[in-house]
């Protein structure tokens, strides 16, 4: 059985979902320095990207070992990216994360504002 999604505001509770895992995954991690953790997270990012490959290769007949994959694993796979991005992000800045985040939205998507605006 699943649990229910909480749709108070999905940003908010996307973030306290961050800062949960984040005290987690710390813990879990408490032998290691702040800066091996930092880097073991970026890691994980390029890992569950590469997952998602995987499955990308496993839905269109791409592999060796006869992997059939379906667009929800791949989904799957890059929601464990986005969600190993953000715990990067907030190993790197616990406090900032959320501005950080935002900031650098807002700049990256400048170009889709621009052309919505001309449309």
């Amino acid at each position: 059985m699943t649990e229910p999604i909480d749709r108070r505001s999905d940003v908010d509770t996307l973030w306290d979902n961050i800062e949960k895992l984040s005290a987690v995954c710390r813990a879990a991690g408490a032998h290691l320095s702040d800066e091996e953790l930092k880097a073991l997270q970026v890691g994980k990012v390029a890992e569950e990207a590469g997952e998602a490959m995987h499955a990308l290769h496993g839905l269109k007949g791409l592999t060796t070992c006869d992997d059939t994959h379906t667009w929800s694993e791949v989904q799957n796979d890059l929601v464990g990216a986005v969600i190993a991005a953000l715990l990067a992000m907030h190993y790197i800045d616990p406090t900032g994360t959320r501005a950080t985040f935002d900031e650098i939205l807002h700049r990256r998507t400048r170009r889709c504002r621009e052309a919505a605006a001309a449309a």
